[in-house]
């Protein structure tokens, strides 16, 4: 999932200065172009590719950098043939500090070529872009974290902490095998971790070459799925009777839209709320501090909620997403039945929504089912000053005067299953996208030749500090 931007919320964010443009690639930018070109190339989508293919592409590469094979694990699971990844080792000399682990995921969301303007699957640059399907998610990140290792490899650093890297398939297709899923209770002691580092994060841009922002995602909701029907004997239209399945779904329905889960905050949201809002300078900016102040200001909330994004930020949100219902035109339906797609706020169980639906509808006729797959509810990671003291720091560096505001999703990421597995998991700063989201699950997907370059070295660094100095 390529982060639905967080700070873009206004133009008048703490704007850096545009890194300055680099006229021809480095060489050892080159080295990295060849890498992210082969992953762009090979298609891992889930009904034609093999992510599979592409984790022994990345795996080729870092044999022949030095790794051994005690390194590397490549691994697939019965019935997923095409849907494997890597985890690689890099050792640390340190008996004591725990290891961090890199996670990006390889497959990517479904792209024809008649839809797009180039071969998706063909990595082209143009016009000071990268185009091609998972340039912006989540290749260019995977990318970093294999040419890190093989700089590493290359330069005989000696870690005092072990790095580890898991590439995995499975995050763009929800119910779809999961390698991060299956690692965490398969092969936990392999990727085991003080923390990971993962997409969610990053900046936001002008589209004109500015940084604006940068985020580091602590955080985000759980995803659930429920059915609601209701059934009825049904009978011969000609002659309505006052129970109808509709009908009663539709009251339902209602209740749901009508009501309003209760806002809550995180530290992490809290802290989001304080200083996205302080940089913004405008009405709904103003709130969002008073909010942070004091979550019981009714005014502020108002104004806040406003903002799609923001309302959802506050709370569980549960909305309907798909209908059915009846059986035939001149018929009283049978059964009806329509989709509730919630998006609950970290602390809260499936279980415990489920219930919070059943009472708010208030009709014993009206079935709630959870639908599969159940994904875990994990805590929200804290906001440790040694994991986000050395994205600062970097910041202050490539971007004079940006803050990194921790913030959290709205959506989701691999980063459930490996909180649930006690990793807590981080959304790195670096890379900046556009405001129109480069085109990420959708047509001509994109990411700045610069965002790319100065990204990588950013996160290069950040690996660096952290395994430098546990």
């Amino acid at each position: 999932m390529r982060k639905i931007s967080v700070l873009l919320l206004s133009t008048t964010l703490f704007a850096a200065p545009a890194v300055a443009r680099e006229s021809a690639p480095r060489a050892d930018q080159i080295a990295f172009r060849d890498i992210y070109r082969e992953l762009v190339e090979t298609n891992t989508t889930l009904s034609s590719g093999s992510c599979t293919l592409a984790a022994e592409h990345m795996a080729t590469r870092l044999k022949a950098a030095g790794f051994s094979d005690g390194q590397l694990t490549l691994f697939t699971a019965p019935g997923h043939p095409r849907e494997g990844g890597l985890v690689a080792v890099y050792p640390g000399t340190s008996q004591t500090a725990k290891p961090i682990l890199l996670v990006a995921h390889i497959d990517v969301v479904e792209a024809k070529r008649e839809d797009w303007e180039r071969d998706p699957f063909k990595m082209v640059e143009e016009n000071g872009y990268f185009y091609g399907r998972g340039t912006a998610d989540d290749k260019a990140q995977a990318a970093v974290w294999v040419d890190t290792l093989i700089r590493f490899q290359k330069e005989g650093y000696r870690p005092k902490r072990t790095v580890k890297m898991a590439l995995t398939c499975g995050e763009e297709t929800n119910g779809a095998f999961n390698g991060v899923e299956w690692l965490a209770a398969n092969k936990r002691e392999l990727i085991d971790a003080e923390f990971a580092l993962n997409e969610g994060g990053g900046g936001d841009s002008d589209g004109k070459g500015k940084v604006l922002g940068q985020s580091v995602q602590v955080g985000e909701k759980t995803f659930a799925n429920f059915r609601l029907e209701t059934r009825n004997p049904g009978g011969h239209s000609s002659a309505p009777t006052p129970e109808n399945a509709i009908y009663q779904l539709a009251r339902a329905l209602t209740r749901i839209e009508e009501y309003e889960f209760p806002l809550e905050m995180t530290d992490t949201t809290r802290r989001f709320f304080a200083e996205a809002g302080a940089a913004r300078g405008d009405r709904i900016g103003s709130a969002m501090v008073g909010l942070a102040r004091d979550p019981t200001d009714r005014e502020a909330e108002s104004i806040v909620n406003t903002d799609p994004f923001l309302h959802s930020n506050l709370r569980t949100t549960c909305v309907a997403t798909l209908l059915d219902g009846g059986h035939a035109a001149n018929a009283l339906p049978q059964r009806a039945g329509a989709n509730i797609n919630c998006r609950i706020f970290p602390g809260h169980a499936i279980e415990e929504i489920k219930a919070e639906l059943e009472r708010i509808i208030g009709d014993v006729g009206v079935t709630v089912t959870q639908l599969p797959p159940k994904r875990p509810a994990p805590p929200a990671p804290p906001l440790a000053s040694k994991v986000i003291g050395p994205m600062q720091k970097l910041v202050d560096r490539y971007w004079p005067g940006l803050k990194v505001i921790p913030s959290m999703a709205n959506g989701y990421t691999d980063a459930t299953f490996l909180g649930a597995a006690g990793i807590p998991t981080y959304g790195i700063p670096g890379m900046w996208g556009d405001p129109d989201g480069n085109g990420a699950h959708g047509l001509n997907e994109r990411m700045e030749v610069r965002s790319v370059y100065v990204g990588r070295d950013y996160m290069f660094d950040l690996v660096k500090a952290y395994a430098s100095n546990p």
